[in-house]
């Protein structure tokens, strides 16, 4: 007899792939668990809504068949534990819009190489996450499907643009979910929603080859409720493809053994603001307390910053051209179908001159080395995932910010999106919550490469602060008591 439906969804992704494992539960079991979670909650969130399950329920039944099972040696291996795939990238015979009305109705002909892996390594494709159209903006605003609300006040916006997936970890109604990160949309909704994503070093996770198969601004990475579930989500994704010229080599160690070891390097740094960005007081205070709780665990935690001068300036020119090397057959192809969000900044590029693009990207490398000297005496940083915490989910970006107006939509993301100019991976995980009962998420920064310091130190200190254990929740439809 297996257990009831709500005792699943609150397993641990690691402990419901060892009960698949040890046979005591079937990959179709966790299908309809999740299912009959979803058709509970999701109303109120709006997380998931685009669902395959009788696709879920075919691969569940090929498993329990012997089928499908070559690769049940990788250290990622999930024996048929059910994922969402954001509504970014293709799974073959299912609704694939991303989130564009001109796809509406589009079935994708064929899966995208990373669902091709998630799926050779044992995981069910269960549902498409919401996202903003073409994950353009830093909330969860969809056209065809509506908002993502975020389950821990329906009112306040669950960040994006990976919204849909970070709501439904926080609702319960899946064990992991793939995000993507260009400036932060794995690591805002993750804040928003006290969850953790990881942003990996580019190459880390592989990626379909588009127009910017060179550029590294733009990531897929794991999602999931705890930092242990998605150390073994980035096994499960990580690793060598030949067709993308980026990726890396496959790791000798599994990630989820850093993750399974927690521990810290001896010299950490807190920042509030890195240096330059705005940031609300009670984020500071939150983001602060969670730091100081690593003192006396083996580490000395300093304030100390990065020079992260020209951030901004280097970042808004090389995302724009980024839009323009991907979107700029779509937005020719349908004039005045595609939202403000791309074709905007995709025409700021068209003007760009060369001059100017050979400027942003001075002004990045300049910042790459200024990192590279931090980290010669600092081992992580650790700083505020955003400015402020979640806000109305009706508005696309806070009005104001520690006083000040907030100047545009990626005034309240200055944070995560200047990490993204340093090529270092970045773990986001929950600090605190607010007075009122909003999340306040942090973000651990390690050099190039070193996802497994970040998942050490993640650890420990989700240990320590015990947040993990908060998820997941029913939505609620007002601040929490």
């Amino acid at each position: 007899m297996t257990a009831g439906a709500d005792e699943l969804i609150r397993l641990t992704a690691r402990e419901a792939v060892a009960r698949l494992k040890r046979r005591e539960l079937t990959p179709l079991d966790l299908v309809e668990a999740a299912a009959a979670r979803i058709e509970a909650v999701d109303g109120a969130v709006n997380a998931l809504p685009i669902r395959c399950f009788d696709r879920a329920r075919d691969y569940a039944k090929r498993l329990m068949e012997g089928k499908g099972r070559e690769r049940e040696d990788h250290p990622g291996w999930l024996a048929g534990l059910p994922i969402a795939v954001k509504d970014l990238i293709d799974v073959e015979g299912v609704r694939s819009t991303f989130g564009c009305p001109v796809f509406a109705d589009r079935i994708a002909p064929k899966s995208d190489p990373l669902v091709l892996r998630m799926e050779e390594r044992g995981g069910i494709v269960l549902a498409r996450s919401n996202t903003p159209e073409y994950g353009s903006l830093a909330t969860t605003w969809n056209p065809i499907f509506g908002h993502t609300s975020n389950p821990w006040n329906t009112s306040l916006t669950c960040g994006g643009s990976s919204g849909g997936a970070a709501a439904a970890l926080a609702a319960g109604e899946v064990w992991l979910a793939h995000g993507t990160d260009i400036a932060g949309s794995l690591r805002i909704p993750a804040s928003c929603c006290s969850i953790v994503g990881l942003r990996p070093s580019f190459g880390r996770v592989p990626r379909a080859i588009s127009g910017r198969a060179f550029n590294p601004l733009a990531v897929q990475g794991p999602m999931a409720r705890n930092v242990g579930d998605v150390a073994l989500f980035l096994d499960h994704l990580a690793g060598y493809f030949p067709d993308d010229p980026l990726t890396l080599e496959d790791r000798a160690e599994p990630f989820a053994r850093a993750a399974a070891e927690p521990s810290l390097p001896p010299r950490i740094a807190f920042s509030p603001d890195l240096g330059f960005a705005p940031v609300a007081p009670e984020v500071r205070e939150i983001c602060a307390a969670a730091a100081r709780r690593l003192e006396g665990h083996g580490a000395v935690v300093e304030q100390a910053s990065p020079d992260m001068a020209g951030a901004e300036e280097a970042f808004m020119p090389l995302y724009q051209m980024s839009l323009l090397l991907d979107r700029q057959e779509v937005v020719e192809q349908h004039p005045g179908r595609i939202a403000p969000a791309i074709v905007e900044p995709l025409e700021a590029a068209k003007r760009m001159t060369t001059v100017e693009l050979a400027a942003a990207e001075r002004a990045r490398a300049a910042i790459v080395v200024r990192f590279n000297e931090f980290f010669r005496t600092h081992d992580l940083l650790i700083a505020p995932t955003v400015s402020v915490p979640p806000f109305d989910k009706e508005l696309r970006a806070p009005a104001e910010i520690d006083g000040q107006p907030s100047r545009y939509d990626f005034h309240w993301i200055a944070l995560s999106y200047a990490v993204v100019l340093t090529g270092c991976p970045a773990l986001a995980m929950p600090a605190g919550f607010t007075a009122d009962g909003r999340p306040v998420g942090l973000q651990i920064i390690a050099r190039p490469r070193d996802e497994a310091a970040l998942l050490r130190a993640g650890a420990l200190l989700e240990q320590l602060t015990g947040l993990a254990e908060r998820v997941p929740i029913e939505p609620r439809t007002g601040a929490a008591a």
